[in-house]
């Protein structure tokens, strides 16, 4: 993409980091507290992107009280440890660095509550490449990525033309189609391919070193 393209936005789990360990803790934590016994934690890593009250409300088929407690006390963890059981994608760092530098204005989109996304790039010293982060609401707001990216679009003026969205997850995707913006979909985060490949993204790429290549 040349630059007719002015504004990025990222996805953070699964795009800009690697949050698996940090959330599976904060899940099981919650699922203990409720007495639930989860016998196929390799599973989990479908909590991983979409909102987290509608995970628990479809795998455990909770009343809505009850996915209000776990996502309770899911924070109770992810707000003390899970927070920083997190690690950048190798590579990332460099390309958010090339991308402000060039001059590509830069957002972060991502279902997870803007506090805490804004505490996570402040750990990883990402902050001072992004214009603005545009998460959920603690109250489960605003948590739908279409809406995310609705928000960013009007707040910001952006042009549609000239907007395009980098996440792993079909959510990513489904979320810039539906708010007329290109998509990318990258394939070294949580989303399969066959899962990216569905929605017809406009791009498709491997790794950092990929993604930088694709912006000059």
């Amino acid at each position: 993409m040349n630059r007719e393209t002015d504004n990025i936005l990222f996805d953070l789990d699964g795009t800009l980091t690697d949050p698996k360990v940090g959330i599976i803790n904060s899940i099981l934590y919650a699922l203990q507290k409720l007495d639930i016994v989860e016998e196929s934690v390799d599973e989990l890593d479908s909590f991983i992107g979409p909102p987290l009250r509608n995970s628990f409300l479809t795998r455990y088929h909770l009343s809505e009280f009850q996915a209000d407690k776990a996502v309770s006390f899911y924070r109770e963890y992810f707000t003390e440890k899970g927070l920083f059981e997190n690690v950048l994608y190798p590579g990332i760092a460099d390309v958010l660095g090339s991308l402000h530098s060039k001059g590509f204005r830069l957002f972060v989109a991502t279902s997870k509550p803007t506090v805490f996304a804004d505490q996570i790039l402040k750990h990883f010293d990402l902050d001072r490449y992004f214009t603005s982060v545009i998460g959920s609401n603690l109250d489960h707001s605003r948590s739908d990525k279409s809406e995310i990216i609705s928000y960013a679009l009007s707040e910001y003026c952006l042009s549609q033309d000239r907007s395009v969205m980098v996440g792993d997850k079909k959510h990513d995707i489904i979320g810039a189609k539906n708010n007329c913006i290109k998509s990318i979909g990258v394939t070294y985060g949580y989303g399969s391919l066959q899962e990216l490949l569905s929605q017809q993204p406009d791009l498709i790429i491997h790794d950092c070193v990929e993604l930088k290549s694709v912006f000059y």
